[in-house]
């Protein structure tokens, strides 16, 4: 006898876990690096216009499926259309090489909370602090376990004590502090050898387009870099939206959901880039706003907040602690992809699931983290980064699995069955689906496209740019 699936128990429910997995290290530390990076203004132009038309296109399509199909990333794609379970089977694969990495930088983000809570917060500043932690043998495991615990012991509660009920707490928090942190960042100011840098400077740099001296091939990677993100910012092509869609009710307005979810993730990704870069830009220059990913968050961002003096300690401590959240909400997405697909496919209960993938998930984060002591090693990527362990997770996750798995579901979607598979599902409450051209369009057409040329530019196909 099939189980009954649970659901949602409200849309604001859903929307806030949908959210709570789109604001991850991805918005916060990888947006603000993108914006100063390509312009400014002209990325987060094209970031949202890409958003609501690419990524709107993707989140629709992913979370239509879900709820149609009642069922995982493992097993919706191939209950949705029979011989095509195999893209289910890369879905899943996703998430699970995703997630021992994702909780060993999560037990990064913790060790820092704790160093500036406990009154460490300029040590923590100080040069070769961040190598010395990740490259000791015992505290980074200690950490990732506990961060991996506390996500298991969430998910183990199920959709609605557990993934709900969290959300619904955890979200408005996060907010409250991302709102309040990008506002003093930009009431920042700093005379350097006469000079002074205000944090509305820093805004001005963040917000306002800079296109002199951009060539085409220049305008391509902008675009290129906007997309990219929205992989992050959005959870797409992970089996996350999938998992969480087939948890919303039938009767529930899934076209208002999708754009809460939009305006939400779209505003904490510029709130994010308000916190971090006037503030970077004040203390650092210009040339502080160079730092990407764990350099941002690790290295350049806790020397502001020692610049800043006695008022740094606070927003330090409030500053890792919304990270810290942001980190666990989309973990536990991250986890309910595998363990509902484990439930779906195999019939296991949440609690075995739970531990199954626990087991899993610890072995592969020990290997991430001896990769920076006892397993270290350097392999060189087609993208040019010089990897280890986790780089290596990351590449093949990030760069050529989720463009796989996207470019696949357009065509399911667009050609193999008819995209009106989405829009019936997405409007049988009534809705309407204002954007319905311009849908059909994306998948059929644009966003195969423009994730072909993105997988191609993983492999340096487009180094020439």
């Amino acid at each position: 006898m099939k189980k009954e699936r649970h659901s949602f128990n409200s849309s604001i429910g859903f929307v806030l876990a949908a959210a709570g997995s789109a604001v991850g290290l991805g918005n916060i530390w990888r947006f603000p690096y993108l914006a100063a990076k390509d312009g400014g203004g002209l990325f987060i132009v094209t970031y949202l216009i890409l958003a609501l038309t690419f990524g709107f296109t993707l989140l629709t399509t992913e979370i239509a499926i879900g709820r149609k199909t009642k069922q995982s990333p493992l097993t919706a794609y191939g209950t949705l259309k029979k011989g095509w379970g195999k893209l289910g089977i890369l879905a899943c694969i996703v998430p699970m090489i995703i997630m021992p990495y994702y909780c060993v930088i999560g037990g990064w983000v913790m060790k820092y909370a704790v160093a500036f809570i406990i009154g460490g917060w300029k040590e923590a500043s100080a040069d070769g602090y961040f190598t010395s932690f990740i490259t000791a043998d015992v505290e980074p495991i200690v950490y990732g376990v506990i961060f991996l615990v506390i996500t298991c012991l969430i998910i183990y509660q199920g959709v609605n004590n557990g993934i709900e009920a969290f959300s619904k707490i955890l979200m408005p928090v996060l907010l409250v502090l991302v709102i309040g942190i990008a506002v003093f960042s930009l009431t920042l100011s700093n005379n350097d050898g006469g000079t002074v840098r205000t944090g509305l400077q820093g805004l001005k740099l963040l917000m306002i387009p800079r296109v002199e001296g951009m060539s085409f091939s220049d305008i391509l990677v902008v675009i290129m870099d906007a997309m990219g993100q929205l992989f992050y910012s959005l959870s797409i092509a992970m089996g996350i939206m999938v998992a969480y869609g087939s948890y919303v009710r039938d009767d529930a307005n899934l076209m208002s959901s999708i754009n809460q979810i939009e305006i939400f993730d779209t505003g904490v990704a510029i709130l994010a880039g308000i916190m971090i870069i006037p503030a970077v830009y004040v203390f650092m220059g210009e040339e502080g706003m160079t730092a990407s990913g764990p350099g941002l968050m690790f290295i350049s961002i806790p020397k502001v907040f020692e610049a800043m003096g006695g008022v740094g300690h606070i927003i330090g401590i409030l500053f890792f602690c919304m990270v810290l959240f942001a980190a666990l909400t989309s973990s536990i997405s991250i986890l309910e992809a595998i363990v509902s697909s484990f439930m779906d496919q195999f019939g296991m209960s949440r609690r075995r699931a739970t531990v199954v993938e626990f087991f899993i998930a610890l072995i592969l984060a020990l290997l991430v983290c001896l990769g920076y002591n006892k397993l270290y090693f350097e392999f060189p990527l087609p993208n040019g980064v010089t990897a280890q362990i986790l780089d290596i997770m990351d590449y093949v996750s990030n760069n050529i699995l989720m463009p796989v798995v996207s470019i696949s579901t357009c065509i399911l979607i667009g050609w193999v069955l008819t995209p009106d598979t989405v829009i019936d599902e997405a409007t049988k409450t009534g809705s309407k689906f204002v954007r319905k051209k311009l849908y059909i369009v994306m998948i059929k057409f644009v966003a195969p496209v423009m994730l072909f040329i993105l997988f191609l530019q993983s492999f340096g196909v487009f180094s020439f740019l």
